[in-house]
C-alpha cells in the first residue's frame, strides 16, 4: 500500500514594514476622505461624496495591515493557504492586509504531566510522572506539521513517559543495572532525548524533563514497604556479624599475640560464642561473673 509522505515545512524569516509609517498613511487617508466629504456637502455638491469612498477604503486596508509583537512572541503570515514567512522582532508591524497572521508564543512552557500507572521492567504496577520544560523552535512546523502542538506535546510526553517506565526497573534490578529509583539523572536524560525525538517533528526543543512522583502502585506499596524493610534488616544484620566476626579476630589475635592467656580449642570456641552473643544481641546482655576457674 503506498502511503503519501506529508510534506515537512521549515521556518522563513521575513522583515515587516514599520507599522508607524503605514499608521499615518492609513490616518491620511481617512482623514482626507472625510475632509472630501465635508467640502462636498459645504460646496452643495453631494455628487462629489462618492468619490471619498476609495479614500475611506483604502484608509481603511492599510489599517487593517497593523498588528503588534511583543518579546518572545511571533507570527506565522498566510496569503490565501501560502506560507509567506514568520515575523519574530518585537515592535509594531504592518503587513500585506490579506495576510493571515497566526501568533505563536515562543516562550518556554511547563508541562506538569498526570500520574500514570504502568508497568516497569519487572512487570510490577508503579506510578509514575514527569515534568517538561519546552518551547517551539520552528513556528512552521509548529503551526503546519501537526494539528495542535500543545496537544500533540502533551500527548507524545505521555507516551514516552509510559515507554520509559516500561524500560527500566523501579528496582532491585540486576547487578549495576540502572534503574528508575536510583539512577534519576540517567532515566531523566532517556527521557529528554526520547521527547526531543518525537517532539522535533513538531518544531519544539525540551530544555529539561525530570521525573515528579515515582511510587509503586497502592495494591502493592504495602508488601513492597516490607520487602524494602526486610532488606534493610538484612543489610544492617550483615555489617553487625561482619564487624562483630572481625572483632572477636582481633581480640583472640591480641591475646595470643601478648601472651595474655593460653586457650585451648574449647574455651576458644565458648569465648568467640560468648562474644558473638554480646556483639550481635539485640538487647543489652547481663554477664553472669564466673568466680570459679576457668574449666568449672
Amino acid at each position: 500500500m503506498n502511503m503519501t509522505r506529508l510534506e515537512q515545512n521549515k521556518e522563513r524569516r521575513v522583515g515587516p514594514m514599520s507599522g508607524w509609517l503605514m499608521l499615518f498613511i492609513g490616518v491620511v487617508l481617512m482623514l482626507g476622505a472625510v475632509a472630501w466629504v465635508i467640502f462636498s456637502a459645504v460646496g452643495r455638491h453631494p455628487a462629489w461624496v462618492p468619490m471619498a469612498i476609495p479614500g475611506f477604503f483604502l484608509g481603511g486596508l492599510v489599517l487593517s495591515g497593523l498588528f503588534s509583537l511583543e518579546p518572545n512572541e511571533a507570527a506565522v503570515l498566510v496569503l490565501f493557504g501560502r506560507y509567506q514567512g514568520t515575523v519574530r522582532e518585537s515592535g509594531f508591524h504592518w503587513t500585506n492586509p490579506f495576510n493571515k497572521r497566526i501568533r505563536v508564543s515562543l516562550r518556554s512552557r511547563n508541562l506538569n504531566g498526570e500520574r500514570l500507572k504502568v508497568n516497569d521492567k519487572q512487570g510490577n504496577p508503579i506510578e509514575i510522572a514527569a515534568v517538561v520544560v519546552w518551547r517551539v523552535e520552528d513556528t512552521a512546523q509548529a503551526t503546519f506539521d501537526v494539528e495542535s502542538y500543545t496537544n500533540f506535546v502533551q500527548i507524545q510526553s505521555e507516551s514516552a513517559v509510559r515507554h520509559l517506565a516500561s524500560s527500566y526497573a523501579y528496582d532491585h534490578g540486576e547487578q549495576n543495572e540502572v534503574t528508575l529509583r536510583s539512577g534519576m539523572e540517567e532515566v531523566s536524560g532517556a527521557l529528554l532525548r526520547e521527547l526531543q525525538e518525537r517532539l522535533s517533528r513538531a518544531g519544539v526543543v525540551v530544555e529539561e524533563a525530570r521525573l515528579a512522583h515515582l511510587a509503586y502502585a497502592p495494591e502493592i506499596a504495602g508488601a513492597m514497604l516490607r520487602r524494602q524493610q526486610a532488606e534493610a534488616v538484612i543489610a544492617a544484620r550483615q555489617k553487625i556479624v561482619h564487624g562483630a566476626v572481625s572483632m572477636v579476630e582481633m581480640a583472640l589475635g591480641e591475646l595470643s599475640k601478648r601472651n595474655v592467656v593460653q586457650l585451648d580449642e574449647e574455651r576458644k570456641a565458648a569465648m568467640v560464642s560468648n562474644l558473638l552473643v554480646v556483639l550481635c544481641g539485640e538487647t543489652e546482655v547481663h554477664p553472669v561473673v564466673n568466680t570459679g576457674t576457668l574449666y568449672t
